[in-house]
């Protein structure tokens, strides 16, 4: 019989004020309000036979509970579910669980036993670490740092899931093309990347993710397909115009490798840059990191 935990995040946009249905008497919970007592939640759920853990919370919480969640688990990682109630909810799009999927709804497809969606994570380990930093699903830098900021001030105006993305892409592109030669969107970042040793100097942006689907359909990885892939951007980024929708599109062209544009299938690769990055929708300081394709998660979906 499956045993079920769930981590509701109190803070996540919908769940905030919105108070919580009573759950199953065979349901454990915790709410955690720090780290330290997600990980102790954890510890408790693996201590006692949880084999199901279900995400009440958006990218952010799955992020914090997929970094947590080997370590608490004595390095296994029990299967998932994600109720998508986050600002964004790019995870819960990408496996098939939509806004306001239900508890009830993840319970019956595990009586049902209907089948799995299995994704990667990606981790981010950093020179001297044994165990990963961070794990998540989409990591970017460069103008992606920029993007994220605006998307956050744009969840402040009500915009939130595809059209924070909207939004942000938007503002971002006027932002980048109205630029001169020293806009800061414009000049990129000092990047130095391991599978293009002898690549530009300068990187406009870069995009790495595990997902398949990302929101509003877009496709800047090319075809939807599975494993570590990977967009990167030589700056300043030469002919935009043409390359934008082409890139969003998962078209290619045989114009786009020549201007800077590359797409790649990794493994893992190193990165060593100065400025930040940013894990599903959170900035963190950047340095020399290593980033790989992490283990394959199993989840329930309605």
């Amino acid at each position: 019989m499956t045993r079920v935990g769930l981590i509701w995040n109190q803070k996540s946009h919908r769940n905030q004020g919105a108070g919580r249905a009573p759950l199953p008497d065979d349901v454990l919970d915790i709410v955690p309000e720090e780290p330290a007592q997600l990980f102790a939640g954890l510890r408790r759920f693996a201590a006692e036979g949880v084999d199901l853990v279900v995400i009440d919370g958006g990218d952010g919480t799955v992020r914090e509970v997929l970094t947590r969640l080997p370590e608490a688990y004595g390095g296994r990682i029990p299967r998932l579910a994600v109720l998508p109630n986050g600002k964004t909810n790019a995870l819960a799009l990408d496996i098939g669980a939509p806004l306001g999927t239900t508890l009830e709804q993840i319970l019956a497809s595990v009586e049902a036993g209907r089948p799995l969606k299995r994704r990667h994570c990606l981790e981010i380990v950093r020179p001297g670490q044994t165990t990963p930093e961070r794990r998540g699903f989409l990591f970017g830098l460069g103008a992606f740092v920029r993007a994220t900021e605006l998307a956050q001030r744009h969840h402040g105006l009500g915009f939130f899931d595809s059209a924070a993305v909207a939004v942000t892409l938007v503002t971002a592109a006027a932002r980048t093309l109205l630029g001169g030669p020293g806009d800061p969107w414009r000049r990129g970042e000092p990047v130095t990347l391991s599978f293009a040793p002898d690549g530009p100097p300068m990187c406009f942006l870069l995009l790495a993710s595990t997902l398949k689907r990302l929101p509003l359909g877009l496709k800047p990885f090319g075809t939807p397909r599975e494993g570590l892939k990977v967009l990167s951007v030589a700056a300043p980024p030469r002919r935009l115009v043409p390359a934008l929708p082409t890139l969003l599109r998962g078209r290619d062209a045989p114009w786009l490798v020549k201007s800077g544009y590359r797409r790649d299938d990794l493994a893992g690769f190193d990165a060593s840059f100065p400025g930040d990055f940013v894990l599903d929708g959170e900035i963190y300081d950047g340095g020399q990191l290593s980033l790989r394709r992490g283990p394959e998660l199993e989840f329930v979906i309605p």
